[in-house]
């Protein structure tokens, strides 16, 4: 063991995301921080009396975090940064109307992981996704491949549970995948996604593919629209968790993540939804999918919309 991960932010997501990774029992320490005084040390209490329950000896630290940076120690030598930190959205916001709110919060946050976890895989959460995995890039300066998004994990699972609810199938046995960005130019794949190892055309029509395909782009905002205050927490604190176990694991597990895409499918110079084979340096490759023509003009689209609003936030 010996491993340490920190998760910024004490919001529901923050919290279930180190809840989750504190009861993997991987990691020696999961420390999660926050403004709020007092509130991530409350969490941390209250995890670690469940460790007799759950039987997991990962030790939970909560520290309360200044402007300044002063907490920030305490993330020293962390081999993961999960960040979640940042406002969620409202009903009827996008993930694009948090922009310059959570640019602000993102960099002040990122510059101090550079600075008291200089070796740690960065995996950010924050929305607008695609924009705040630049910017933390950009206001930590790490190699890119140290810094990825959480985002095509969910998407893929969201579209892998509608799948298996309208054919009432076990989720086990449905495979999907989606690329692009997280948002609007969110590039479902139906054609790498299968059921029981069927192609999924072959088993469901293309119009009732094309609702879950907008229902899976629309997912975080269907969950908003019903929680009236918060967003959604459970699955994507599980694709996060999942991610900074793939790290800490050295595992070279492949999955869709939000990385820097420099060449692949023709697309250079940006951070985008694509496959990528996830280990102790964060990304060690790109995956290249076989994409339908369809899918990969999607895919290139999605990358020049992501392109002009990842140089706005460099500025943030």
């Amino acid at each position: 063991m010996g491993k340490k991960v920190t998760v910024v932010g004490a919001g529901f997501y923050g919290s279930t995301t180190a809840q989750r990774l504190a009861e993997y029992d991987i990691f020696d320490t999961v420390v999660i921080t926050d403004i709020i005084e007092g509130k991530p040390a409350g969490i941390a209490l209250d995890m670690n009396q469940s460790r007799p329950v759950e039987g997991f000896e990962t030790k939970v630290v909560g520290v309360t975090t200044g402007r300044n940076g002063e907490g920030y120690e305490a993330i020293e030598g962390s081999d993961v940064v999960v960040i979640t930190a940042g406002l969620p959205r409202k009903p009827g916001m996008s993930r694009m109307d948090l922009l310059e709110t959570n640019a602000k919060i993102v960099r002040q946050v990122s510059e101090n992981v550079a600075k008291y976890a200089p070796n740690a895989v960065v995996i950010v959460v924050s929305n607008p996704l695609d924009e705040m995995t630049a910017l933390a890039q950009k206001a930590t300066q790490f190699p890119k491949n140290r810094v990825l998004g959480q985002a095509g994990i969910l998407d893929s699972a969201r579209f892998t549970n509608f799948v298996a609810e309208a054919l009432n199938v076990p989720v086990k046995s449905v495979k999907t995948l989606t690329l692009g960005s997280h948002g609007d130019t969110m590039v479902p794949v139906p054609s790498k996604s299968t059921v029981d190892g069927k192609p999924l055309r072959e088993v469901m029509p293309d119009e009732q593919i094309e609702d879950l395909v907008v229902r899976t782009r629309n997912g975080g905002a269907e969950v908003v629209a019903l929680l009236k205050t918060g967003s959604a927490y459970y699955a994507p604190s599980a694709a996060a968790a999942r991610m900074a176990k793939a790290v800490a694991e050295d595992s070279g597990d492949i999955m869709p993540v939000c990385a820097w895409v420099d060449g692949q499918y023709g697309i250079s110079g940006v951070y985008l939804g694509v496959e990528a084979e996830i280990g102790r340096d964060g990304v060690k490759r790109i995956v290249e999918t076989d994409l339908d023509a369809d899918e990969l003009a999607s895919l290139k689209a999605a990358a020049e919309a992501v392109r002009a609003k990842q140089s706005d936030v460099a500025n943030m």
